[in-house]
């Protein structure tokens, strides 16, 4: 049984892809530092960027977590399982290695079956009972959403590759800091600030400012340049998509586009219609990137997303796509 051997992997210190609602994570047993590291490893990450730990329920907070406000028992109760990390005060038995050196630890219950259920055979077994687990792909890169993507990216550093299916949500969690009083989103993600204030019955939850990011605990995915292809992407205004088209055709260079808006077929030209729902798109959004990555385009067209909430999520990981994009 995959579980079974998933489970004698951490307990050895090895590494295992994991099935996630968000996207697929590179887990190794929290609480040993030599295991941690494969990760960086693996990733190619960088020592002082924190992981995420997961857990099998709320109840295991406190093996974790210290001075822990009641605000994350009432959005543990509310969300998790699900696509929310907490960033909490770290236990003094939490490894550097998984903080990145920070007084913080973040935290969150994954929604999906197989690995809650290895995350309860890991336990029974003996196991610290959280798995640090960033995405799965070398560091910087297109997150994966299938197990083939993990395989793809990492091949021989990963001995076991849980298949779960693809991601139902498709990008990663929001990132909620509790460490410092006031609720902060350090990452958007599927729930947004106003799921957050309806539990918390307040109107504070806000996205931090970026005046602010120097006083906050690093997090994953809070880098400028991240989730991005090796193709040079751009976001493109709506109504300037069809002219930015014409003129990468007449420069001849081919040329992929996502976009909402229909394109013409051209020579050197590849189209991906866009998802009008915001779930849809970004349930989508990594393996469209992947696909447009590998199409043999020269230059990577997106057109800009609507305003509003919903889309901030999609529109926070395609701005740092595109800031990260064309390096190989």
């Amino acid at each position: 049984m995959d579980i079974s051997r998933a489970v004698r992997l951490l307990r050895a210190g090895e590494l295992v892809g994991i099935p996630t609602e968000t996207v697929y994570g590179l887990a190794a047993d929290a609480a040993n530092p030599a295991a941690v590291a494969k990760i960086f490893a693996a990733k190619g990450r960088p020592a002082d960027h924190p992981l995420i730990v997961h857990i099998a329920d709320g109840a295991q907070l406190p093996l974790w977590a210290k001075d822990i406000p009641d605000a994350a028992y009432q959005l543990a109760d509310a969300f998790w399982p699900g696509p929310l990390t907490l960033i909490l005060k770290r236990q003094p038995t939490v490894p550097d290695a998984v903080t990145g050196g920070q007084d913080t630890v973040g935290l969150r219950v994954p929604n999906h079956p197989l690995t809650l259920e290895l995350l309860r055979m890991f336990t029974a077994a003996g196991g610290s009972g959280g798995v640090a687990a960033p995405s799965a792909n070398r560091f910087g890169r297109i997150s994966p959403t299938t197990a083939d993507h993990v395989r793809e990216e990492l091949g021989d550093a990963v001995p076991l590759v849980l298949d779960g299916g693809p991601c139902a949500v498709g990008i990663e969690s929001t990132i909620v800091d509790l460490s410092r009083g006031t609720p902060v989103i350090l990452r958007p993600g599927a729930i947004t600030a106003a799921d957050i204030e309806r539990v918390l019955h307040t109107d504070t939850v806000r996205p931090e400012p970026v005046e602010g990011r120097e006083a906050s605990p690093r997090v994953s995915g809070s880098l400028d340049a991240h989730y991005a292809p090796t193709t040079p992407l751009r976001l493109v205004a709506s109504a300037d998509l069809q002219r930015a088209v014409e003129d990468e055709l007449a420069a001849g260079r081919r040329c992929a586009v996502l976009s909402f808006q229909a394109i013409a077929p051209r020579h050197g030209l590849q189209h991906y219609p866009a998802s009008h729902d915001p779930a849809g798109y970004a349930h989508d959004l990594y393996a469209a990137l992947r696909n447009l990555d590998q199409s043999g385009a020269q230059v990577i067209l997106v057109e800009d997303l609507p305003q509003g909430p919903h889309w901030l999520a999609v529109k926070d990981r395609l701005t740092r796509a595109a800031c990260g994009s064309g390096v190989a």
